[in-house]
C-alpha cells in the first residue's frame, strides 16, 4: 500500500515509529507536512499538490497526526483526500469534534458518558454562580483549545477562580470550568483505542505539587489493569466521536470512572514505553484490515 503520514514534524517519536512500522510491513509511506500541501477544488479534477507542484496521487490511506495549531487546514486536507477516494484513518469531522472541548463535552453528556461537572459561560456577570454550579473551588479552568495539559489551571479558592475566569474573559478567550476530582490524587488513565478496542492502557501520575498527569507536564507513566467499566467507557467515548484511533483519558472518582477528554492524535512514546506494546504496528494493521489488504 501507499500511505501518507499527514503531520508537521518528521522527527517526533510517534511519527518516526509509524513510518518504521509501515515500512516493516512492506508498505511505502511518505511523510507529508500538512502546511506544505495545497488543494484544487474542482468538480471534474480535484487535486492535492505538494510543495513544488507535485500532485499527490495513488495513495491508499492517510494517517492524520495534525497538531492543534493546524486543525482547520489539516481537516480541510483530510476532506480533500476523502473526496479523492483515499481512506483517512481519522475523519476530519471526528478530529474537529475531538478538538472542540465544549462540543465533545456536550456529546458525551448527551450520550450518557460521565464527565466531571462542567460549566461554560459567555458573560463575566455570572462568574460566582458558574463557580457554585461546578461545586466551588478548588476547580479546573481549561482553555477550549488546550492540549497536552497546556492552558489548564487549577484555582484553589473561589476568589482565585473568579480572578482567573474574569482575566480569561477580559481577553475574549473561551474557557470551560470543571469540578476538581480531589480523590484522583493527580492520577489519570490513558487508554489507547484502535477500531473500537482498547489495545493498551497506562496510568499517569503527576509530579509532586502538580495536578496535571500529562507526560508532557512531567507525569510518570506505568502499566495498569483497567476495569471492565473503564474499558467500556473508553470504547464508547471513541465511538461517540467516531475516531478509529484515539487516546482516551479517564479519571477514577468516588462516583466511578469519569471521562476527561479524547485525543485524536495520541502520542505513542509514553504508552509504548510503559506497556511494551507496538502500537505503531497496530495502527498499520488496522488500516490493512479496513482496506482488506493482504500481503
Amino acid at each position: 500500500m501507499k500511505i501518507g503520514l499527514l503531520a508537521s514534524n518528521p522527527n517526533l517519536y510517534s511519527n518516526k515509529r509509524i513510518m518504521e512500522a509501515a515500512e516493516a510491513r512492506g508498505h511505502e509511506i511518505v511523510f507529508l507536512n500538512a502546511e506544505l500541501a495545497y488543494m484544487k477544488l474542482d468538480a471534474h479534477s480535484p487535486e492535492i499538490r505538494y510543495r513544488g507542484g507535485n500532485i499527490l496521487k495513488e495513495y491508499d490511506a492517510i494517517i492524520p497526526r495534525i497538531k492543534p495549531a493546524v486543525t482547520f487546514y489539516g481537516c480541510a486536507l483530510i476532506r480533500q483526500f476523502n473526496t479523492l477516494g483515499v481512506y483517512c484513518q481519522n475523519s476530519a469531522e471526528a478530529i474537529s469534534q475531538s478538538r472542540d472541548k465544549l462540543f465533545s463535552s456536550q456529546l458525551f453528556a448527551k450520550n450518557d458518558i460521565h464527565i466531571p461537572i462542567t460549566g461554560f459561560a459567555k458573560s463575566p456577570m455570572d462568574t460566582k454562580d458558574l463557580i457554585k454550579m461546578v461545586n466551588g473551588a478548588p476547580l479546573i479552568i481549561k482553555l477550549l483549545e488546550s492540549t497536552q495539559g497546556k492552558g489548564v489551571v487549577l484555582a484553589e479558592t473561589n476568589k482565585a477562580a473568579e480572578s482567573v475566569i474574569n482575566a480569561f474573559k477580559s481577553v475574549n478567550t473561551n474557557i470551560l470550568v470543571q469540578e476538581f476530582i480531589k480523590e484522583a490524587n493527580g492520577q489519570d488513565i490513558r487508554c489507547f483505542v484502535i477500531n473500537g478496542k482498547v489495545v493498551a492502557s497506562m496510568q499517569r501520575q503527576a509530579e509532586k505539587g502538580e495536578f496535571r498527569a500529562n507526560i508532557h507536564q512531567g507525569g510518570k507513566a506505568s502499566i495498569i489493569k483497567i476495569t471492565a467499566e473503564e474499558r467500556k467507557l473508553a470504547q464508547k467515548a471513541a465511538k461517540v466521536l467516531n475516531l478509529a484511533v484515539a487516546g482516551v483519558d479517564i479519571i477514577r472518582s468516588n462516583k466511578g470512572p469519569l471521562l476527561l477528554e479524547v485525543n485524536s492524535s495520541p502520542g505513542l512514546e509514553g504508552i509504548e514505553n510503559a506497556t511494551g506494546k507496538d502500537l505503531a504496528n497496530a495502527m498499520i494493521v488496522a488500516i490493512e484490515k479496513k482496506l482488506r489488504f493482504h500481503n
